[in-house]
């Protein structure tokens, strides 16, 4: 059994918001230029990419992604040894854009990630991502019985 854990926006939340802006405009110029399909392709691209982690608990690997496009994944997959450990922690992230006018747009972003840790206690891959730290919690048991590692 495969999952896919959707983590996060490649170019943030402004960065894909002006990414489909310009796909949808380069849906319109495409009657009227060739341009158009440049801009399908750019804003395809900035608009739809984002990062996932695939858990296959059935061979007990992992796998982080890039999904270009939204749909072409990059990455290889990596075995889960026993001796590694999973663990839950706590992301801020800020994201950050600028205005014509110099004014600034920060967007917070505050999750708690189900994080592997090798035999060293050093973080290897994000997992998954949750809104709560009792969700993270009760996650974090589950995945740990399933790929038979321990906690931290």
């Amino acid at each position: 059994m495969i999952i896919n854990n959707r983590l996060d926006q490649s170019f943030g939340p402004v960065g894909t918001s002006a990414g489909v802006a310009i796909f949808l405009a380069g849906m319109i110029l495409i009657f009227f230029s060739f341009s158009g399909l440049i801009a399908i392709f750019i804003g395809a691209f900035v608009g739809f990419t984002y990062t996932s982690t695939l858990v296959d608990y059935d061979h007990k690997r992992i796998k982080f992604s890039n999904n270009l496009f939204g749909f072409i994944r990059i990455g290889q997959w990596f075995n889960v040894e026993p001796n590694m450990s999973i663990g839950v922690k706590k992301s801020n992230r800020t994201w950050r854009a600028f205005s014509r006018g110099n004014e600034t747009l920060d967007i917070a972003e505050k999750d708690y990630r189900i994080t592997i840790f090798d035999s060293n206690g050093k973080q290897i891959i994000p997992i998954k991502k949750m809104s709560t730290l009792e969700l993270a919690k009760l996650e974090q048991e589950i995945m740990a019985k399933e790929l038979g590692l321990g906690l931290i």
